[in-house]
């Protein structure tokens, strides 16, 4: 990660960071790269900006496509609580792990490469739905590799799918390096920064702790933050992270996927507490081993994705009324600040106060203000003034 980047870049990047359509970021990331100094260390920079230049053309060209009705397009709009993106090498049993989790009307076939676009489905997990996409196979060289890339880096989370008739650990890596080679990791960092920026309100710079700042203050941060004229903004710290890491998280150049991997084709071989053993060593995510053919380990895919995901479930209510019935799916660390403003802006600009029922409420009914962070199956009333 590039320091001292002048101020103009720092400030041309803010835009980028608030344009949300592929319009906008594109003319955002073509300004800030104009002001970026070229030397070598804005080498990593300017290649990460324009590889995501790449990938958001592509994505524009897709959306045209699919409004004028120009065939399928790899472009896949998020739907439900958490969008995550099934991956493979050919012939792994992705569409069929898809096919029968959700009963998507994916491709499968006992050939290769039968996939030629991405197929998105629902799993209900409880009262949760997830949106899982089915790819085509990812293989190095492949002419749709960055496309694949693309809707890794956009979803919520990977499930890998490895085939247990073929060399488990050799496929693992495989995928594993093809990933990071764009900046993907599979390996959870000792500590990691989620950086959410809001364009406007006034929330300020507000730093959640769930873990260790190890080279700094929350002071430190916000004057980082600031130096890009970040002025709202929530700063989540999971584990060990330092200042630098912070600024990472500012580029989003490298980006950690939380990963699950799911070993198919065990009614034909069993993988072998070897190929386990070794597969916890390199990968720190959940291992399930299964048939798609068969059903078996199906059923703890949904719960798996839930828990690694962190995701939380929040029921609202108004006062003397019953809660919700369909939660806010919101991720671990979460506060009632994000509960709020996830119902509309007018709750955090008219904040008084909330009660809480649940995990995190030292009583039923606990009056508590907007940093209060809340905990799955936490019931919420929000009281607004006027």
């Amino acid at each position: 990660m590039p320091t001292n980047l002048p101020a103009e870049a720092k400030a041309k990047w803010i835009k980028v960071m608030e344009a949300k359509t592929p319009e906008e970021k594109i003319a955002a990331i073509e300004e800030f790269l104009s002001s970026v100094p070229k030397h070598k260390g804005t080498e990593n920079l300017r290649h990460w900006a324009s590889r995501r230049l790449a990938e958001l053309r592509e994505e524009l060209e897709q959306k045209k496509k699919r409004r004028t009705g120009g065939g399928v397009t790899f472009f896949i709009e998020k739907e439900g609580s958490a969008q995550v993106c099934v991956i493979g090498l050919p012939n792994a049993g992705k569409s069929l792990l898809v096919n029968k989790l959700t009963g998507a009307k994916t491709v499968v076939a006992d050939y290769e490469f039968s996939t030629a676009f991405p197929v998105p489905g629902m799993l209900r997990y409880e009262d949760v739905l997830l949106q899982l996409v089915d790819t085509p196979p990812i293989t190095p060289g492949s002419k749709l590799l960055s496309k694949i890339i693309g809707l890794a880096r956009n979803a919520d989370a990977l499930l890998i799918v490895l085939d247990a008739t073929k060399n488990v650990l050799e496929q693992f890596t495989i995928v594993k390096e093809l990933l990071e080679e764009e900046g993907i990791l599979l390996t959870k960092p000792r500590g990691r920064v989620v950086l959410e920026t809001y364009r406007s309100g006034k929330s300020g710079i507000r730093v959640t702790l769930m873990g260790r700042l190890i080279d700094g203050t929350g002071e430190d941060i916000r004057k980082l933050l600031e130096s890009y004229k970040i002025y709202n903004a929530h700063v989540k710290i999971y584990g060990e992270v330092t200042i630098d890491d912070v600024e990472q998280a500012i580029f989003e150049n490298v980006t950690y996927k939380p990963s699950i991997l799911f070993i198919n084709k065990a009614d034909a071989r069993n993988p072998g507490e070897d190929v386990l053993k070794e597969l916890s060593r390199r990968f720190s995510g959940p291992i399930l081993v299964g048939s798609v053919k068969t059903g078996l380990g199906l059923e703890k895919v949904g719960a798996e994705i839930f828990k690694y995901l962190e995701l939380i479930r929040v029921y609202t209510k108004a006062p003397n009324a019953p809660p919700s019935q369909k939660p806010l799916v919101l991720r671990k660390g979460a506060t009632i600040y994000d509960v709020a403003i996830s119902i509309h802006k007018d709750f955090v600009e008219k904040f008084q106060y909330a009660r809480v029922w649940g995990k995190s409420s030292k009583y039923p009914g606990e009056r508590v203000g907007l940093d209060h962070v809340v905990e799955d199956g936490d019931v919420v009333e929000i009281h607004i003034k006027g």
